[in-house]
This record gives structure tokens, C-alpha cells and sequence, in this order.
């Protein structure tokens, strides 16, 4: 720290009482480069800072009033001592913004996010071998933050109350849960862009990044209730699919998509990446690949899920012929031929869960449910049915590649209900005797 200059004709409201009310401040050197200055008025006086630039050029700034008639408050009221560390802050902050300058173009929150697209969509591109691109966060960050108005400010002059009013923005057309997708992707873009141009970035850009996309808080989401679908409903979807696969001509493709799923609960984006050699028909396991979400290491690459023999007998012809390495689920490609004619002209992976969307729609009218389900359904009810079969919290989170934080958050209903299930069988009647225990004499 500095060392704090004294001065007797300026350090106290009675020694400045004192000067002469000039419009030319009355100037002391605190530091190489840099006075500060008192403007002596007739009603008062103001703090005034002076930096020297070079070839006999100077650069005057305002700092605040001085405390000749006001106490002083730190901010628009100065003492002696308070100027000085406010002259001294004002040069640190002009030396950081010429250097970040000199280093190079600005980084805007655009680039930051732009260059996170084309990251993500490199490696996705890498990942699905010349499959088409989903593009979900380009989507979304096209639309909620490229389009927004902080979309043009730099990095270094973004403030933690920039991104709290874009995110209240947000949550007035958005649900709850988009907002905290949109946000996670927006935290990771500019996390990434902090890392790459940290030495252009100020040292607080991290805080500041945290503080303002910080979660709001609220109670825990809860998994919707109409979501959660009876043993029952959820044979009523496979069957549904059959027969809506059948009379689409489909080739058996939509139905094994629904049936993995509903006897998986794992996530589309899981079990579209399964291979053949993921079906182990000996022991009736699906190998499903572990979600890609988050950014620490697995243990495994894969999950173990035992499920019915009717599963893997509904796979078997998905199997035939095929080599271990070639996708499991796949779907006719279609080829439009007129307006409302279309051909198929192949098969090719799944891409992503919206190509599924329509034909949903036509298997849930055909089941008789609420349209309004959504195929994330099928996670909902298997990781219920677990629960209600009393496993393990932590076998059923492992089950489904989450966590038991996140099971506990969404299902907390479900596992007191499971709980109390078994602890009802450790109850023991106090009031009535136990039946007495026969002997046998003799």
C-alpha cells in the first residue's frame, strides 16, 4: 500500500479555511505522476486528481467534494487521506484499462459467446462422426443472449448487476427451468473466454461472473406429479408405439426407441448413442453410455441396467447381422417426394428428441393419455418405481446417472413414502400380547 501523504495546508477543513478561494486547485504530489488538488470555492472546496501523461500534458480529474462544511461519507464527501485513496484507485483502474488495450481487440460478451458455440459444436462434431449437429445451445444463447442488449459490452466493464437484470429479463419469458439451462450455458461461455484471455480480463471478472449468475433462491423443483405415470400407462405407451410404428412404417425403429427408454429412464441423449454390442442378451443388460453432462470425470463409461426378457426380445432384430460397433436405435430417413408424400431412403441414427415430437403426439392420443406428457416421462416413472420398490436412494440415482442430491430435490415425496413403507415393517405391537409359543411335551 502506498504510503499516505501528509500535508499541513491541506490535510484538515481548518488549515484549508485558510487559502485563498482561486479557480486554479492547490496541488500536492502523491505519488510519481500523480497530485491531488484542492479547488477552493466561496462556498467550499472539491478534490480534484491530476496525472501526468507526458511531453508537459496533464489530465485533470473530479474526485468529490471536500469535508469543509459536510462530514465526510467516503464516497461524495472526502477527507485529506480519502481523496488520496480514491486518486490512487482512479489510476490503478486507467493503468488496467491501457493495458487490457494494449493487448489486443476487445473481448465483448458476443465473442465470448460465439467462441463458446464454435467450441461446443467442435467437439459434438468430433463426437458424432458426421451425424448432424443438435445445436441446442446455439439455439439458446442465439436467442436469450446474443439477442439481448449486454450482448455488445465488453468483458472487463461487465458488472454483477449486467447479468442479475439479464437474467430477471429471462425469467419473465421462461420457465424456470429454461432460465437455469440458458444460464448454465451462459456461466460456462463466459468461464471459458475468462480462461482463454485471462491476462486481458480484470482479476475480479470471476466474482463477478459468480455473483450475478448466482441461482436465485427458491424453493427445490419438484418432479410434476402428472408426469409420474402407473406401471400401467407406461405399457399402454410401448404398446402404443407398436402400433403406431406398424402403421407408419417404421420398421419396428420407434417402437425399440420407446421401450429402451421406458426401461432405461435414462435420457434420450444416453441411450440414441448405444451401440449393439450395449445389449448383453445373457444376462438381459443394457450397457447405456453415461450422460455427458458436467465436467468432471466417470469411473466408467457406461451404466449396467438389468431389465426384462420381453426388452431384450424386443431388440433381437436390431441385432441380427449387425457389427458391435454400429448404433442400436435408428430411424427411416425420409425423403420428401411432394407436398404430402414422402419416401424412405435409408435409416440413420436418431439426432436429437424432437424428431420424435410428432409421432409422440400421434402414440399418446392412440394410448388415450394426456397429451401434455412429455417422453421425459418415462425417466420420472422409472426412477419412482424404484423408489417405491424400496432400493437404495443411491442405487436408484446410480441407476439413472444422477445424483442422490437431485433425486432427493425432485422425488423427496416419493422416498419419505418409501421409508415409512419399511419402517412400518420394524413396528411391534406394545398394547396386545404376542401369542404365547407352544411346546411340545413328551
Amino acid at each position: 500500500m502506498a504510503n499516505r501523504v501528509r500535508d499541513a495546508v491541506l490535510d484538515s477543513p481548518t488549515a484549508r479555511a485558510k487559502l485563498k478561494a482561486q479557480s486554479k486547485p492547490y496541488f500536492r504530489a502523491i505519488d510519481r505522476g500523480l497530485h491531488l488538488g484542492y479547488r477552493k470555492g466561496k462556498t467550499g472546496g472539491t478534490w480534484v486528481a491530476r496525472r501526468y501523461l507526458g511531453n508537459e500534458r496533464y489530465v485533470v480529474e473530479a474526485l468529490g467534494r471536500a469535508d469543509d462544511r459536510q462530514a465526510a461519507n467516503g464516497t461524495t464527501v472526502l477527507t485529506f487521506q480519502q481523496a488520496q485513496a480514491q486518486a490512487r484507485g482512479r489510476i490503478r483502474e486507467v493503468e488496467e484499462a491501457e493495458r487490457i488495450a494494449a493487448m489486443g481487440p476487445t473481448i465483448t460478451v458476443r465473442g465470448a459467446v460465439t467462441g463458446y458455440i464454435e467450441s461446443c459444436e467442435a467437439k459434438e462434431a468430433k463426437i458424432r462422426n458426421g451425424l448432424p449437429l443438435r445445436r441446442h445451445t446455439r439455439s439458446r444463447l442465439a436467442r436469450h443472449v446474443l439477442g439481448a442488449d449486454l450482448a455488445e459490452k465488453p468483458l472487463q466493464a461487465l458488472t454483477a448487476d449486467d447479468l442479475q437484470t439479464w437474467r430477471a429479463q429471462a425469467s419473465t419469458a421462461l420457465t424456470d427451468g429454461s432460465v437455469r439451462r440458458i444460464t448454465n450455458d451462459f456461466r460456462a461461455a463466459l468461464n471459458a473466454a475468462v480462461r482463454r484471455h485471462a491476462a486481458q480480463l480484470p482479476a475480479t471478472i470471476g466474482t463477478t461472473i459468480r455473483n450475478g449468475l448466482a441461482v436465485q433462491a427458491s424453493s427445490a423443483p419438484v418432479a410434476r406429479e402428472a408426469q409420474i405415470l402407473p406401471d400401467a400407462d407406461v405399457r399402454r405407451i410401448v404398446a402404443s408405439a407398436a402400433e403406431v410404428d406398424a402403421e407408419g412404417g417404421w420398421d419396428g425403429d420407434l417402437h425399440r426407441l420407446v421401450i429402451v427408454l421406458a426401461a432405461t429412464g435414462l435420457r434420450f441423449s444416453q441411450v440414441s448413442r448405444m451401440t449393439v454390442a450395449d445389449v448383453q442378451v445373457e444376462q438381459n443388460r443394457l450397457m447405456v453410455p453415461v450422460s455427458r453432462k458436467g465436467t468432471g470425470s466417470r469411473q466408467s463409461s457406461h451404466i449396467g441396467v438389468r431389465v426384462a426378457p420381453d426388452v431384450i426380445a424386443a431388440l433381437r432384430p436390431a441385432l441380427v447381422g449387425r457389427r458391435g460397433t454400429d448404433t442400436l436405435l435408428l430411424r427411416p430417413r425420409w425423403q420428401t417426394v411432394t407436398v404430402r408424400v414422402q419416401q424412405k431412403v435409408g435409416r440413420v441414427p436418431w439426432g436429437n428428441a424432437t424428431e420424435m415430437s410428432r409421432t409422440w403426439s400421434s402414440v399418446l392420443e392412440r394410448a388415450g393419455l394426456p397429451v401434455n406428457l412429455v417422453p421425459y416421462a418415462l425417466r420420472h416413472s422409472s426412477i419412482v418405481r424404484g423408489l417405491r420398490a424400496n432400493l437404495p436412494v443411491r442405487l436408484v440415482a446410480a441407476l439413472h446417472d444422477t445424483s442422490t442430491a437431485m433425486i432427493e430435490a425432485h422425488y423427496s415425496a416419493y422416498i419419505v413414502t418409501a421409508l415409512d413403507e419399511l419402517a412400518a415393517l420394524a413396528a411391534v405391537s406394545l398394547v396386545t400380547p404376542a401369542p404365547a409359543q407352544l411346546r411340545s411335551v413328551g
